[in-house]
C-alpha cells in the first residue's frame, strides 16, 4: 500500500516536486510533529530509527524508480516527436519546398538525432543551390551544412547518410578554401563516399557521386596533375573506366534513378570513344522526365537529338563542348 501511495503521488500530483516527508506522509510514515500520521510520539520514532531508515529508504527507492519511468516516458514522447519531425521533412523534400523544409529542420539544429542533422545539412545545402539564394548566404549555409553533417556523423559513425552528405558538404566548402585544401579534401571525400557504400551498398546516390569523384580526376588536365604532383606526393587520379563502373553500379542498384547519372554514363562513354552506348545513354537522359531544377539543368548540357548523332559519328574534343564540363554536381572538382 505504501508503495501504491508514492506512486500515485508521483504521477498524479499536478505541479512541483513532492518532498519526500510529504510522500512518505501521504503513505502513512510518522513525519515529525509531536504525533505522526501513525499516532506515534517523537521518542517512539526515535527509538524505532531503524525502522524509519527502511522506510526512507524504501520510499527514496521508490522516488529514484518513478523518476526513471517518468524519464523513459519522456524519451518515449521524444522518440515520437523525432520520427514525427522525419516525416514532415521528407515530405516536404520530394515536394520540392526547399525554404519550408529548412525552416522546419533549423528549429532542430541542436539535436542529437543524426538522422536529423544529416537531413538539416542536405536542406541547407539545398537552400544555398537557389538562384534567390545571394552569395554571401550561399557562403553562409555552405560551411552551416557542413558543420550539421559533422554533427549528424559524430552521433551516429554508422549513418551511410551522414558520411554521404558530410562528404557532399566538404566538397562545396572546398569552393571557398583554394587548390591545396581542394585536392586535400578530395582523399577525405573519397573516403566517406566509400564508406556510405560500405554500410548500404543499395544506396544508387553514393556510388553515383563515387563516380563523379572518378571521372573528374580522370579528366583532369596534365598541367593540373602537375600543380597536384607538387603539392602532394600521391595527388588523387583515377580513370574513366573506374567512372564508368560506379556508374553502371548505381544504375544496376536504383534503375533510371538521377538524370545526371544517365547524363554521365554517355559521357564516360565518349571519353572512351564507344560513340554507339554514348548515343544510347545521352539519349536516355535527353528523354528523362524534368521533375527538379537539377533535371532541367541537366537537360541543357544534353545535346539534342540531331547533335547527338552528330557526335556519335564523328566524336571530337570539340563536340564534348556539347555537353559541357563545368557543370558537376560537385562544383569542388572543376578545373575547367
Amino acid at each position: 500500500m505504501a508503495a501504491a501511495a508514492v506512486m500515485s503521488a508521483l504521477l498524479l500530483r499536478p505541479l512541483g516536486r513532492p518532498s519526500a516527508r510529504s510522500l512518505l506522509g501521504r503513505a502513512g510514515v510518522a513525519t515529525g510533529g509531536p504525533r505522526g500520521r501513525g499516532g506515534l510520539r517523537r521518542s517512539q520514532v526515535l527509538r524505532k530509527s531503524p525502522k524509519r531508515g527502511v522506510a526512507l529508504s524504501a520510499g527514496s527507492f521508490l522516488v529514484y524508480e518513478a523518476s526513471k519511468l517518468v524519464s523513459g516516458f519522456a524519451e518515449v514522447h521524444a522518440s515520437f516527436k523525432v520520427a514525427e519531425v522525419i516525416e514532415q521533412a521528407d515530405y516536404l523534400y520530394g515536394s520540392g519546398e526547399t525554404e519550408k523544409l529548412y525552416r522546419l529542420l533549423v528549429q532542430h539544429k541542436n539535436s542529437e538525432d543524426a538522422e536529423l542533422l544529416w537531413r538539416l545539412a542536405r536542406a541547407s545545402r539545398d537552400l544555398a543551390q537557389l538562384s534567390s539564394t545571394s552569395a554571401e548566404e550561399k557562403r553562409q549555409l555552405v560551411y552551416e551544412a557542413l558543420e550539421y553533417a559533422k554533427k549528424a556523423l559524430e552521433k551516429n559513425e554508422s549513418n551511410f547518410a551522414a558520411h554521404k552528405w558530410y562528404a557532399i558538404c566538404i566538397s562545396d566548402v572546398g569552393d571557398y578554401e583554394g587548390i591545396k585544401v581542394k585536392i586535400a579534401n578530395a582523399f577525405v571525400i573519397k573516403e566517406h563516399f566509400q564508406r556510405a557504400i560500405e554500410l548500404n551498398p543499395k544506396d544508387a546516390t553514393s556510388i553515383h557521386l563515387m563516380g563523379i569523384w572518378c571521372y573528374s580526376f580522370a579528366e583532369m588536365p596534365w598541367y593540373q596533375r602537375k600543380i597536384a604532383a607538387m603539392l602532394f606526393a600521391t595527388p588523387p587520379t583515377s580513370t574513366y573506366q573506374e567512372a564508368l563502373r560506379y556508374f553502371h553500379m548505381a544504375e544496376e542498384a536504383d534503375p533510371n534513378f538521377y538524370s545526371k547519372n544517365l547524363l554521365f554514363l554517355g559521357k564516360a562513354y565518349l571519353k572512351l570513344n564507344n560513340k554507339k552506348m554514348a548515343l544510347l545513354w545521352l539519349s536516355k537522359a535527353k528523354d528523362y522526365p524534368a521533375h527538379t531544377e537539377e533535371d532541367k539543368q541537366d537537360h541543357t548540357q544534353t545535346p539534342k537529338k540531331s547533335s547527338i548523332l552528330v557526335t556519335a559519328s564523328g566524336y571530337s574534343g570539340r563536340n564534348v563542348l556539347l555537353i559541357k564540363n563545368c557543370s558537376f554536381f560537385f562544383k569542388m572538382f572543376l578545373w575547367c
